[in-house]
């Protein structure tokens, strides 16, 4: 199962996961951003009807139930819809953003294709969007760093006996707990943050000890040739403990918790009415 991605239509969250050789899209979260429906789910319900109604045409025959991840953290079965499936869809609902999102939609296949002969784009791609969002360079090469630290870890887990969407998350909470003492879920409730994603708005120390906590477990994995959830969540304690270990020895030092409510939202916040009280002009 392919992870869930999220992409930005006129700062509209678009769920999306590659299957099949190309993109599908949560049918509901584009009808959201197209409607602005505050009943997404009933707007797709009522619009499925209406077409079959009208024109005798079934617009779930060309859905397919995939589980994207939602904004509790676990996977749910999604009506989804790939890109030639959207544009279908996309004829039955009224909206004078219709005609920008196709181009977009376009643009968006076209851009896994280039990624897939090209994996170095994704990550130039990747730079970029948080460039543009306002993060400054040495974070971002911190967190490109800990993505692919990440990916390793997770390749590591699929290999070695995690087969459910579950099972990352629940040794996701492992290291997080051992290296933080708290879970994602709870960081993310003490950072004030629902659908966004938690590493997003980590601090430097923050990164780093996340990194180290899952560079840890992955070395261990290895070493140890683990297999089966009960070992690798073992694995994912320990290496989240040396984390936690080296955290709490510099907490210790610098007489502050490295746990932080701070996100970034509230850090750029900040960084704009600083630079507006200097004087200094933040271009878009």
């Amino acid at each position: 199962m392919e992870p869930t991605q999220i992409a930005i239509f006129k700062k509209k969250e678009i769920r999306k996961t590659f299957h099949n050789g190309g993109w599908w899209f949560s049918v509901i979260d584009v009808v959201e951003a197209l409607t602005e429906s505050t009943n997404a789910r009933d707007y797709w319900y009522r619009m499925k009807v209406r077409v079959e109604d009208e024109e005798g045409i079934q617009l779930s025959t060309i859905c397919r139930q995939l589980k994207l991840k939602a904004s509790d953290g676990k996977y749910y079965e999604t009506d989804c819809a790939d890109t030639e499936g959207m544009f279908r869809i996309i004829q039955s609902i009224p909206s004078p953003k219709a005609e920008p999102f196709k181009r977009w939609l376009a643009k968006v296949g076209y851009e896994r294709v280039r990624e897939i002969e090209n994996p170095e784009l994704a990550t130039k791609r990747t730079r970029m969007l948080y460039k543009l969002k306002g993060y400054p360079e040495d974070w971002i090469e911190k967190r490109m760093r800990g993505i692919a630290i990440r990916e390793e870890l997770t390749d590591e887990w699929q290999k070695r006996g995690a087969k459910h969407p579950d099972d990352y998350e629940i040794l996701t909470a492992e290291i997080s707990k051992a290296t933080f003492g708290v879970t994602p879920k709870e960081y993310k409730k003490l950072k004030g943050l629902k659908r966004e994603n938690l590493r997003d708005h980590m601090d430097d120390f923050e990164i780093i000890f996340t990194m180290l906590g899952e560079r840890a477990t992955t070395e261990i994995h290895r070493t140890e040739d683990s297999k089966g959830m009960k070992k690798l969540s073992g694995d994912a304690k320990a290496g989240g403990a040396i984390a936690g270990g080296a955290r709490k020895k510099l907490e210790k030092r610098l007489g502050r918790s490295v746990v932080s409510k701070k996100n970034f939202k509230k850090m750029s916040k900040k960084k704009i009415m600083k630079d507006e009280k200097r004087g200094v002009v933040t271009k878009d």
